[in-house]
């Protein structure tokens, strides 16, 4: 869970250099939930604050927020993270 969440810090440090990013294992982690939200953010979709994320598969999640907001957030195959709203 620590080595995913540092790619996942290290990717939103890399989004801000218009690089790929990683994804992250969301657990009851709440440092992970925040770069859950995080990642919303830079997609400048409203979220609020992750308060749920459910992992569907491998770079593949579910997120809920606190504004009611569901994003399914993966990585295509050029390894950026794709948000869509649900």
């Amino acid at each position: 869970m620590r080595r995913q969440l540092k790619k996942l810090v290290l990717a939103l440090v890399t989004v801000c250099c218009t690089g790929p990013l990683l994804a992250v294992d969301i657990g009851a982690d709440e440092a992970a939930a925040k770069d859950m939200t995080a990642v919303i953010a830079l997609q400048g979709l409203p979220c609020g604050q992750v308060v749920r994320a459910e992992r569907k598969g491998d770079n593949d999640y579910l997120a809920t927020c606190s504004d009611g907001n569901r994003y399914r957030v993966t990585v295509n195959a050029e390894g950026r993270v794709v948000v869509v709203k649900q």
